[in-house]
């Protein structure tokens, strides 16, 4: 059975289990959990697992059904964490896998609580998929310029998973899909759906026009009805941030500026519900 070591020094005894088999986890300075340190600050972890820091090789995800979803779409599990109290079976196909069973101190140190309802896998972060490859072997895209809410971009890669994007493009601004946040949100569904990081926009709009894809800004301030404009053959629809939206610059640099019509003096609607029904208009 492979026996390996972690990036962190731990050993990884992926695959050497037929069966679940739980290891003690009793002090949260135990090297083998470094991995798991730090989940109750947000900004700080998400940097710790950006490239150049000390997680980068790993993202965490959360709950029995995300842990699956991942597996199933053959990311690499390198271990899991749970409360020693937990009785719930965990999924067949954590099976094999390193699982530690911390106690309640080790869990409040984590967590800052002492019960864990979901397990916490950490899993071995892929390499970047390249932008080219995804441009000449797809044709539906969505493009976010500045979206760090975990929870709308969760949503949104569940969305565009959902209604049939091909994949997402995200700015340099943008926060991670892997975030563990982001992953929860998106119910593991980032997993089915390929990103890529694409250059600054709206510079980075250049590379798509290159590729023959008509790129679709959307924001209250669109010249064009959402219902006016057909579908193109090859598409990318934008999507700015909660509030602030897109840039000015990158709505100019788009070939069109289209709205969803709104009624009652609302002025438009949360980035996730507008991504969604642009992406049933483009995509579905």
């Amino acid at each position: 059975m492979p026996v390996g070591l972690g990036r962190l020094g731990h050993v990884s005894l992926i695959g050497a289990y037929p069966e679940p088999v739980r290891t003690p986890i009793t002090n949260a300075d135990d090297p083998r959990i470094e991995v798991y340190l730090g989940l109750r600050d947000q900004v700080a972890r998400q940097q710790r697992e950006q490239p150049g820091g000390d997680m980068a090789g790993f993202f965490i995800a959360e709950g029995d059904l995300v842990i699956e979803r991942a597996l199933e779409h053959g990311f690499t599990l390198d271990s899991v964490l749970i409360g020693e109290r937990r009785t719930k079976p965990l999924p067949d196909a954590v099976d094999g896998h390193t699982i530690y069973a911390a106690n309640d101190e080790v869990l409040t140190e984590i967590t800052g609580r002492p019960a864990l309802r979901d397990p916490i896998a950490c899993f071995i972060r892929p390499e970047p998929t390249p932008l080219d490859k995804l441009l000449t072997s797809n044709s539906t895209f969505a493009v976010l310029e500045n979206v760090n809410n975990p929870n709308n971009l969760g949503v949104i890669m569940r969305n565009a998973a959902g209604l049939g994007v091909d994949a997402v493009l995200l700015d340099p601004t943008c926060g991670d899909p892997l975030y563990r946040r982001a992953i929860r949100s998106s119910m593991g569904q980032v997993f089915a759906l390929p990103h890529a990081r694409i250059p600054t926009l709206p510079a980075g709009l250049d590379t798509l026009h290159g590729h023959g894809i008509e790129t679709v800004a959307l924001s209250p301030a669109g010249t064009t009805n959402l219902r006016d404009l057909a579908r193109p053959s090859k598409v990318a629809i934008l999507l700015g941030a909660e509030g602030p939206g897109l840039t000015d610059a990158t709505m100019a640099a788009a070939i069109h500026q289209v709205r969803i019509p709104m009624h009652k003096g609302v002025d438009s609607l949360n980035v996730a519900n507008a991504a969604a029904i642009a992406f049933h208009h483009f995509a579905s």
